[in-house]
């Protein structure tokens, strides 16, 4: 069976939603969703959107913030973009009926997390992914022009001359279908599950990451891979994210002696960046043997469960109370800063085919990505992109360099099981990384996945081979980018090069597959 759109969005996450909804205003849109609806990472965030809309703030702030948590890297054009637009794209979701928290003057009540410094996001409780999700699924089942194909996975991208002509995905039924669009947005989210240890549910398997890099897209940035500090480290339980709001609102970081570690690691104690709270509890850890815990004791505990009433359920049933106990807490696999390499609309170097939200990356994020900066990234360069396949000019592609072509050694080992990929990448190309351990990981993914692109030839509708693929050529792709970065940078970190080194690496590096 063929399909035809004007537009193709390839994710039901933020991104893909708000670029549907524009998209709907000039041509038939097909939006496909790898599960049910509200089934992606948008829908799984804890702590909020940050934009500059507080008496004390102002977009030149945020940049700043920004700026810092990303480490060096960041592109400073798709930094400006994201915190001058994001207000503007912030203020259409209130008009949309998105019910934020409000203050007593009922005004958008502003949370505080890590590396910002001041109260700048906006929430609903501990779910706003999930009322941002809500109100906007429900703008576009209003919409005529958009068809939702649910339970629908997208399996290879269709090129010809350098052109994107849609995809081939595979529905509910197990048929495989071809979608022909004259455009087509990759908006499939993040990877996490590329790791052992993850926040991010089962879909997250870096699939739009994978197809573009198989079709000949740009890739960049995939070495910063950011490991949220925070996760519910309970035996049997989910690793469960536990949101850096929860410091933001107070809660402290102690060990098992009781002590409030952090401050020794560095000077904005629990409120310092992702990357470096990671870091200081695998520390602290190793240094105690002992695990770590996150405190809310000393709040009061109305307070507590009502302003997180979804995590203090989690633990509930983990056994534990959110407002009284101690709760176990340890470093997960949570987002990527890299991606399919996009200009500030979306554009990647394959002409008509864009990207947006997380499998995208502009630079916005640099090496480490400000808290609650990824729902903001999602609506303002979603919206964008939109604008940008709706344009007269929208088949051109991205006029950038990279630095040199990929190529797959011949593929001869058996392929492994995924709980063997994500085990290696958690040990060798997790928290802390070197180059033997990345040079072993390297020559095993290689192998793998060269294995898994060959049998993928003949079985083009297996869609555990897809994922098995998705993970391995983006697995392959981070230790890559790992290996090749000798510093120390964000959410990478060498234990071979443990610092920071501009000279040689303030600089970022694509890769791109020679077919």
């Amino acid at each position: 069976m063929s399909l035809q759109g004007d537009f193709l969005v390839i994710g039901g996450g933020i991104a893909g939603l708000r670029a549907a909804l524009s998209l709907a205003e000039a041509g038939s849109v097909i939006l496909l969703t790898k599960a049910e609806p509200h089934e992606s990472n948008t829908g799984y965030a804890q702590g909020g959107i940050a934009a500059a809309i507080g008496p004390d703030d102002s977009p030149e702030l945020h940049a700043k913030d920004t700026m810092a948590a990303g480490d060096g890297l960041c592109v400073e054009d798709a930094v400006r973009v994201l915190v001058t637009e994001g207000p503007r794209y912030v203020g259409e979701l209130i008009d949309w009926g998105v019910a934020f928290d409000r203050d007593e003057r009922g005004r958008p009540a502003l949370g505080r997390e890590a590396a910002h410094s001041v109260r700048r996001v906006l929430h609903a409780r501990d779910t706003p992914g999930r009322e941002i999700g809500r109100v906007l699924w429900q703008r576009v089942v209003e919409r005529p022009a958009i068809t939702v194909l649910d339970d629908a996975q997208a399996m290879s991208l269709v090129t010809r001359d350098d052109l994107c002509h849609g995809a081939d995905c595979l529905d509910r039924e197990g048929r495989l279908d071809r979608i022909d669009a004259a455009r087509t947005l990759i908006a499939t989210g993040g990877a996490g599950q590329v790791f052992r240890e993850t926040t991010n549910p089962h879909i997250a398997t870096g699939d739009g990451i994978a197809m573009a890099f198989e079709a000949g897209a740009r890739v960049i940035d995939l070495e910063f891979v950011q490991f949220h500090p925070t996760a519910l480290a309970v035996p049997g339980a989910p690793r469960f994210l536990l949101s850096e709001a929860l410091r933001g609102e107070g809660a402290h970081l102690v060990n098992q002696a009781g002590e409030r570690f952090m401050p020794r690691y560095d000077g904005s104690g629990d409120l310092a960046s992702r990357d470096v709270v990671a870091r200081a509890i695998r520390s602290e850890i190793d240094r105690t043997g002992s695990p770590v815990y996150l405190s809310l004791a000393h709040l009061d505990p109305t307070f507590v469960r009502q302003r997180f009433p979804t995590i203090a359920e989690v633990c509930r049933q983990a056994g534990h109370d959110l407002a009284t106990d101690w709760i176990p807490v340890s470093p997960a696999a949570h987002y990527m800063m890299g991606g399919v390499e996009t200009d500030l609309d979306g554009r990647t170097s394959i002409g008509q085919l864009f990207a947006a939200g997380e499998a995208a990356c502009t630079g916005v994020h640099g090496a480490n990505r400000l808290a609650s900066n990824s729902l903001l990234e999602g609506l303002v360069f979603g919206a964008r992109a939109a604008a940008a396949m709706i344009a007269p000019r929208s088949a051109t592609c991205l006029p950038v360099d990279c630095a040199g072509p990929f190529a797959p050694r011949a593929g001869t080992a058996a392929l492994p099981s995924l709980d063997t990929v994500r085990d290696r990448m958690w040990q060798e190309a997790g928290l802390a990384r070197s180059g033997r351990g990345l040079a072993t990981l390297v020559a095993s993914l290689e192998d793998w996945t060269a294995g898994a692109w060959r049998v993928r030839a003949a079985a083009p509708a297996d869609r555990d081979l897809r994922r098995l693929t998705s993970l391995l050529t983006v697995g392959l792709l981070v230790a890559r980018g790992a290996l090749r970065r000798e510093e120390s940078r964000g959410g990478h970190f060498r234990e071979d090069f443990p610092h920071r080194d501009d000279i040689h690496w303030r600089r970022r590096v694509a890769d791109v597959f020679a077919r």
